[in-house]
């Protein structure tokens, strides 16, 4: 691309990223305004509602509270206080929700819209995955790569039209990897860097994935360009280090402790290392390497996301085939998965681990602790045993299990993805102002972690979809749309 056309581009993009940025009250949807292909799903639609008795988590760290009253006008939350103690007008509706739990709606940090499973099957999910998520209580995610972008961005157009239901998309470009992708962007010139940032800010993506290949001088250029064109960049990365990423200028680093090449001692420049999940398990997740990782990330704000979904199903005999995760796949799929499920169980030589997994949660600890913005999401990939949404919802069990309480995990999954987003200031946490994107499950979630697979009702932009309706929807077709 010429100078001349490079510039063309990225005035478009301004222009493109200008209504991208406006606040999101202005895609803000009420009931009356849904088609009716997402009106079926709809268990909500008066403009104003008081949910009552509820225990709430609201999103800030703050502790829990019993006996909740939160008020939602107009898509907005007008109200939050002890029940008794919120005025509450003689014509709202209310809704007892005594025995239930709220919390923000979920903020997906690494929730793409296709899936890959066992047997090498990959479907891009553009039926099931928005209502997985949005029945999941994920009413935001980030595409965090994309096979097929135009699927992406036309689904959030559908989306915010009201013809879909789903959560809100915030799309990121196609991967950006080095020399020998067949699925992602070869990126092999930094001036090839600037120009597919370019190209895919013109386009409406908001967010730049660098992958395992990509080498330091392109990487620089296409943090340099992003940064130029509003967009933010995040990575699976490998060829780069955390540190060497930090300082090119990155947003934002997906997985954390097992794809950190920082641990491989003799680590050449651009080049990612051969096995290294397998190599950097046996590095001390709060050793000196691994605090000056973390230290490094701190001092320059850039967030971490969490997958540990997508990590589970690659350790043998951990809690991976739950009913509910088996009925929405396919026959197809279920049996591959099963299959690849049995193969990792019964080999005593696998080479991950449930110490990798330990260790994975020791570093993401570390991190929190030393102030890092811990994010997560489900990255619905690898043997397949990670599903939208169903898989969000295993995050929360397993930062819990990493130590974590209900509410930094809360917060982990909601306000500190709207942070990294940018969104935060409209999304995230239950407060008085902020758009109503809500999600309520049976049970107390302070107690019970299983509470967060029994969601019942979630509300975006102050409409409440009924969660059985959508993942009844879907049943049996996870791994074909």
């Amino acid at each position: 691309m010429n100078q001349k056309l490079l510039d063309r581009t990225r005035a478009g993009a301004c222009v493109v990223l200008t209504f991208m940025l406006l606040p999101t009250a202005l895609l803000a949807q009420s009931a009356e305004e849904l088609s009716e292909a997402t009106s079926q799903y709809v268990r909500v639609s008066d403009p104003s509602v008081a949910l009552t008795h509820v225990t709430l988590i609201d999103g800030t760290g703050a502790p829990a509270a019993s006996d909740q009253t939160v008020v939602i006008e107009n898509g907005r939350i007008t109200a939050v206080g002890a029940s008794g103690t919120v005025q509450v007008a003689e014509d709202m509706p209310v809704l007892d929700m005594s025995g239930h739990t709220l919390i923000p709606g979920m903020v997906g940090m690494h929730n793409h819209m296709f899936y890959t499973s066992a047997g090498g099957r990959a479907s891009q999910a553009n039926y099931t995955a928005p209502r997985l998520y949005l029945a999941s209580g994920v009413t935001t995610i980030r595409t965090t790569g994309s096979r097929r972008p135009y699927d992406d961005i036309n689904v959030r157009a559908d989306i915010n039209e009201g013809r879909m239901p789903g959560p809100r998309i915030h799309v990121t470009a196609p991967y950006i990897t080095g020399d020998g992708a067949t699925q992602m962007a070869r990126i092999t010139s930094p001036e090839q860097a600037r120009t597919f940032v370019a190209y895919w800010a013109s386009e409406g993506a908001t967010w730049i994935k660098a992958y395992t290949g990509i080498a330091y001088e392109d990487m620089a250029a296409a943090i340099e360009e992003a940064h130029a064109q509003g967009l933010r960049v995040t990575g699976h990365i490998c060829s780069i280090s955390f540190r060497e990423a930090v300082e090119l200028g990155i947003d934002n680093i997906e997985h954390g402790f097992t794809t950190a090449s920082d641990f491989i001692a003799d680590k050449e420049r651009s080049v990612c290392p051969q096995n290294l999940m397998v190599e950097s398990g046996s590095a001390d997740p709060r050793g000196e390497v691994a605090m000056d990782v973390i230290n490094t990330m701190v001092e320059a704000g850039v967030g971490m996301t969490s997958t540990m979904a997508v990590i589970e199903p690659f350790i043998p005999n951990r809690p991976t085939k739950d009913s509910l995760t088996l009925e929405v796949m396919s026959p197809e799929t279920r049996e591959d998965y099963l299959e690849a499920r049995e193969q990792i169980d019964n080999n005593s030589n696998f080479p991950l681990t449930l110490d990798h997994l330990k260790k994975t949660m020791e570093f993401e600890r570390a991190f929190v602790e030393a102030g890092g913005i811990l994010a997560a999401g489900v990255d619905p990939t690898g043997v397949g045993g990670a599903i939208a949404g169903f898989g969000d919802q295993r995050n929360y069990q397993l930062l819990v299990e990493a130590g974590f309480t209900p509410e930094e995990t809360v917060q982990i999954m909601s306000l500190n993805g709207a942070r990294i987003l940018g969104v935060d200031g409209e999304l995230g946490s239950v407060e008085v102002g902020k758009i109503a994107d809500l999600a309520i499950m049976e049970g107390d979630l302070t107690t019970d972690p299983g509470a967060i697979r029994k969601v019942t009702v979630v509300f975006k932009d102050g409409v409440g979809y009924d969660s059985g309706l959508l993942i009844a929807d879907v049943k049996g077709r996870v791994g074909i749309n």
